[in-house]
């Protein structure tokens, strides 16, 4: 996917949705420390039960990450430009923070989910996330599982049109998470800003 590329009613839904979400309901309880300000996704829905399998093929469930920090982003392995950018610059940021604080580091866990479940494989996908790091968790499942899982992340996704070779690229809002050990969304992870950003944050809300 090129971000360029992305048409704007694509970036205008995804922006409304964060900003419509953010404001939605009322204050969650939290574990996070007393910080100088909110959580600037504090009591969005965004987040939430899915069903997944990580390259051997196992279950995955959401559920299994209590306790745990959790770094999430969307993609798809195909993807030419923007989805290795980011995931890059996600990891690159996490290895940031893991050398300055590993005890904190040890309590995220970065995610990535496919939502092109046609070619992303477990063992596709498996192999993506290796290639930025061994702690990166990729995942996919069958096209509904897919689609709950975006639903729930209000993650927004479409197919393009297949070309002559076959192949086709997918829209998708692309944004990384920062979710607390509950499950609760804290805040986007600025990839767009490079790594150090992405560090800043982590430094910012985990605890």
């Amino acid at each position: 996917m090129n971000r360029s590329a992305m048409p704007h009613t694509l970036k205008h839904l995804a922006i409304a949705a964060i900003a419509a979400i953010s404001m939605s309901v009322a204050a969650c309880n939290s574990p996070l420390s007393p910080t100088a300000e909110e959580p600037p996704l504090k009591g969005a829905t965004i987040g939430g039960p899915f069903t997944l399998q990580d390259k051997n093929g196992k279950t995955v469930h959401w559920s299994d990450f209590a306790g745990k920090y959790r770094m999430v982003y969307f993609g798809y392995t195909f993807c030419p430009d923007v989805c290795p950018t980011d995931v890059q610059r996600m990891m690159q940021g996490y290895r940031k923070f893991a050398k300055n604080s590993p005890d904190l580091a040890a309590k995220i866990q970065p995610i990535f989910i496919s939502i092109d479940p046609e070619r992303d494989t477990p063992a596709v996908v498996g192999e993506f996330a290796s290639a930025f790091s061994d702690k990166l968790l990729g995942l996919t499942g069958s096209p509904a599982q897919v689609k709950e899982a975006a639903d729930n992340f209000r993650v927004f996704y479409s197919r393009g049109e297949t070309n002559e070779g076959g192949g086709y690229l997918m829209d998708h809002s692309a944004i990384a998470y920062l979710f607390s050990p509950d499950g609760q969304p804290i805040a986007t992870l600025p990839t767009d800003l490079g790594a150090d950003a992405v560090d800043s944050e982590l430094a910012k809300w985990v605890r």
